[in-house]
């Protein structure tokens, strides 16, 4: 699995899982599943295309990666938003952007803490 960090305009991009109901309502950095073939860069960019209907380019990986559920790890990525403005398509239902001092107002899925903890070390260098 691939996350993506969305950093833009010193801020990050949060995403509210509308589905399965066991995460519904708690807020992850947007991502999904890579398809055969693909490497993780080019499945952040289909899933942030299908997801949210935006064009980013994945930019560095954050160190490390969180057990989900069996089979499945995530990896995240920052990623620098091209084209678009981010819509909750697909297994979302709100979005926000959050300043560095923002970070911990939404409820994050707890294996998004640590890359989300990351990203926010970043924006905070960055300004």
């Amino acid at each position: 699995m691939v996350g993506g960090a969305v950093l833009h305009k010193g801020r990050l991009l949060a995403a509210r899982r509308s589905a399965p109901p066991e995460l519904a309502g708690r807020w992850e950095l947007p991502g999904g599943k890579l398809e055969p073939g693909e490497s993780a860069p080019q499945a952040l960019v289909r899933e942030l295309r299908e997801e949210l209907g935006v064009e980013a380019e994945p930019l560095e990986r954050i160190a490390g990666q969180w057990p989900l559920k069996p089979g499945y790890v995530l990896q995240v990525w920052t990623a620098r938003l091209v084209a678009g403005d981010p819509q909750p398509l697909q297994d979302h239902d709100e979005l926000r952007w959050l300043a560095p001092g923002d970070i911990d107002d939404v409820d994050w899925l707890e294996q998004d803490r640590p890359a989300v903890a990351a990203a926010a070390r970043l924006l905070t260098g960055a300004s």
